[in-house]
């Protein structure tokens, strides 16, 4: 029995950990935007990820976890610049050049760089159809899911290319930084998973500290009285669900499962977003948009299904 006990506690444990990279990160979207209208964003970063990182190393020091190893914080300090700030700073700056509809389609295209640039796993994953058509569909959906946001950025935003060339580069950085987490910190034992993953915030929190003090400035101009209730409680829930629950979530399914399954985040996610939009934000959705998120669900089934027989037959 005890086996089996196991087995039914560790799919337990990854279904949970899908339910947060897939709702808690979709509906960090409204609560980011929610933070934003009392904090800059470079210091929201740097109070989100400091904060995040403290809390769950000072855990692993409770539970008299070895977290001081230079090994663990060299790798983890690599993958949280490449994969947080780098990607966060990314979407920042070409926020200045699109919407965030049109970042959102971008964005989604992860999973497609991960399925690309995943080279160790090219021959299982290109060979699999299911899983390729379930990638490329996952995508269309979320294309469609904003087609009509796409017009109208063309139409309002000049100088589109500028975002665009930045959330690329963006996406292929938070790959990299995906398949690194995934590949050269494997060896670390399973009990590190929370110690590197607060590493990974606390050097993300960090560079993001030095940006805030020495290039944006934003501690002087900061009238900390007049920040509304809503966005502290907002960066509350980014650190605590965001971050700690849903961040830690992520690095540890990367270890236990294929990176181009654990990378649909990317296609829930706008789903998620557009849900909490159009019920806490009031915001209209029209068929197209249905349609999209239709295709986005279908996709990731389609995916996580051929995945789930391969590891049967295995």
């Amino acid at each position: 029995m005890k086996p089996m006990e196991g087995t039914s506690i560790r799919k337990t444990g990854i279904l949970f950990a899908y339910f947060l990279i897939y709702v808690v990160w979709g509906s960090t979207y409204y609560f980011i935007g929610v933070a934003l209208q009392g904090f800059p964003p470079f210091l929201l970063g740097a109070l989100r990820f400091t904060t995040a990182g403290l809390i769950l190393l000072t855990i692993c020091c409770y539970r008299k976890e070895h977290i001081f190893k230079k090994s663990l914080i060299k790798k983890s300090a690599i993958s949280g610049i490449v994969l947080l700030f780098i990607d966060m700073a990314v979407v920042m700056l070409a926020q200045q050049y699109l919407s965030s509809s049109l970042v959102a389609i971008i964005a989604s295209s992860t999973t497609l760089w991960i399925m690309t640039l995943d080279v160790p796993m090219w021959k299982k994953n290109f060979r699999n159809p299911a899983t390729v058509i379930g990638v490329i569909a996952g995508f269309l959906g979320v294309m469609l899911l904003y087609i009509e946001q796409i017009r109208s950025a063309n139409q309002t935003q000049p100088h589109t290319e500028y975002g665009v060339l930045l959330l690329i580069f963006g996406c292929i950085s938070w790959s990299l930084g995906t398949l690194y987490a995934k590949y050269c910190s494997s060896h670390e034992e399973d009990t590190n998973n929370f110690a590197g993953s607060g590493w990974q915030m606390l050097s993300a929190g960090t560079m993001f500290w030095i940006v805030t003090l020495f290039i944006t400035r934003d501690i002087p101009g900061m009238h900390w009285q007049d920040i509304p209730v809503a966005s502290w409680f907002s960066v509350g829930y980014l650190i605590l669900l965001g971050s700690i629950m849903a961040y830690s979530a992520y690095v540890w399914l990367l270890k236990v499962r294929p990176a181009t399954e654990v990378a649909t985040h990317a296609y829930v996610n706008p789903f998620i977003a557009v849900l909490i939009g159009t019920t806490l934000g009031k915001e209209h959705v029209t068929w197209i948009q249905i349609t999209g998120l239709m295709i986005i669900l279908c996709s990731v089934m389609l995916i996580n299904k051929k995945k789930a027989v391969e590891q049967k037959k295995e």
